[in-house]
């Protein structure tokens, strides 16, 4: 049976390849990102590869664009059942140096976009009595120095994900969380050009601390989501997997 999912923040990175993964599991699949332009490259990677998508930009912190964006989504793809909560920024910096702003960009993505998207979708799924929720969180829900809100925010996610998955269980409806470790992304990228290190020794360094001693990569992440996103996996709900290459990285 061919479903509609939407993955946001999918213009690149774990995004992009959860989407395409989606896409090659049989689903059509919504590429959300701020510029729908920048969907483009995740929308050729699955449309060249067979797969139905749509690039739609959206900011999913604005309650009327997300209503807007799963409107279209209905439209063009079919009403929406799967949906991946990817999308996220960081404004790292230590306590004292923090500004309201930083705090507030980095709420307002992860946990309010993750709010207002699955609030929006929740009805497609409720209605056809099925339905998968995926929410992306982080290690540094367990504490990270220089990211008290980014950390904040992805424990955020791991406790809407539990609750969502209470409220939305009798309606055939899962919700779970993946939370990733050290992945090798253009976000990490950015991370070591601010520190001033090389990206090379940046995923060497950070290997080195992982028990599988090497750095993830976002397939590794799209495969999880996969799992979660299948029929296989309609008695597993509530659940945070963290995906780190050991307990924690």
């Amino acid at each position: 049976m061919t479903r509609t999912a939407i993955v946001t923040g999918a213009a690149r990175g774990i995004g992009a390849a959860t989407a395409a993964r989606l896409a090659a599991d049989g689903n059509a699949v919504a590429v959300i990102d701020l510029d729908e332009a920048h969907c483009a490259d995740t929308v050729a990677r699955i449309t060249d590869a067979g797969g139905r998508a749509i690039g739609i930009g959206a900011d999913v912190s604005d309650a009327t664009a997300v209503a807007d964006a799963v409107a279209r989504v209905e439209a063009e793809l079919g009403a929406p059942t799967i949906l991946v909560n990817n999308a996220g920024i960081i404004r790292d910096n230590l306590l004292f140096k923090m500004t309201e702003d930083d705090w507030d960009a980095v709420m307002n993505v992860h946990l309010r976009g993750a709010f207002l998207m699955s609030r929006a979708v929740q009805a497609h799924q409720v209605k056809a009595g099925w339905g998968r929720i995926v929410n992306l969180s982080s290690t540094s829900a367990l504490g990270n120095r220089g990211q008290a809100n980014y950390a904040a925010a992805k424990a955020g996610l791991q406790g809407f994900t539990k609750t969502l998955a209470l409220e939305l269980g009798r309606y055939g409806v899962t919700a779970n969380a993946i939370a990733p470790g050290f992945i090798v992304t253009d976000m990490t990228r950015a991370t070591a050009e601010r520190m001033g290190v090389s990206f090379e020794d940046f995923v060497t360094g950070a290997a080195a601390e992982v028990p599988v001693q090497r750095a993830g990569y976002p397939d590794d992440i799209a495969a999880a989501a996969s799992f979660f996103c299948s029929e296989e996996a309609g008695f597993v709900s509530g659940q945070v997997l963290y995906v780190a290459g050991g307990p924690r990285a």
